[in-house]
């Protein structure tokens, strides 16, 4: 399936389960983005653990520039009050518009789990069609303990038994899905 092809139906299957999602051309981008969306909220910390040094450091300067408070580590010591989490998405799967993330790293599971809001920065070319697609890449990473691989479909929700839906009880209220298209994503 051609990536243009990929893209949009990851993008149908992601927001059928109320996600955002929105591409962009390249990883400065999205960072401006996040960091829009952050202010429209209000401001605050970020966390963004994982990301390699000179993207850390490209997202820091526009933090500064907002006056935000960008929370790379540690982050369980960092208490609560993050606006947002912004993580690097390891694979995209199309048929269901899920995130699998290679969560090994406890600031990286704290980062989908604690803010409002979960950003995740998916590059294009890392979307598969089917889950099966992902089946070496995903024994690999459940290989290597300590293993922790997450898969998010959508914004955190449960039901009660009356079939009435909550959305964010368990983690994030919203999802935001950055896809970047760019040569370098």
């Amino acid at each position: 399936m051609p990536q243009h092809e990929l893209i949009a139906l990851f993008r149908k299957k992601a927001e059928a389960v109320h996600a955002v999602v929105e591409v962009v051309a390249e990883w400065q981008g999205a960072f401006q983005r996040v960091v829009d969306l952050a202010g429209e909220r209000g401001g605050g910390r970020i966390t963004a653990p994982g990301l390699a040094p000179d993207r850390t450091e490209a997202l820091g300067a526009l933090c500064r520039e907002r006056e935000l408070d960008l929370v790379t580590e540690n982050v369980r010591e960092q208490g609560d009050g993050f606006i947002l989490g912004l993580t690097a998405i390891d694979w995209g799967i199309a048929e269901t518009g899920t995130l699998v993330l290679d969560a090994a790293s406890e600031d990286l599971r704290l980062a989908t789990m604690l803010p409002d809001i979960h950003a995740a920065l998916l590059p294009a070319r890392r979307i598969k069609a089917a889950a099966g697609d992902l089946r070496a890449e995903i024994e690999g990473m459940a290989g290597s303990p300590p293993g922790y691989l997450t898969f998010i479909t959508g914004a955190s929700r449960t039901a009660d038994i009356e079939r009435e839906l909550t959305i964010g009880v368990h983690g994030p209220s919203e999802l935001r899905i950055f896809i970047i298209t760019g040569d370098n994503a």
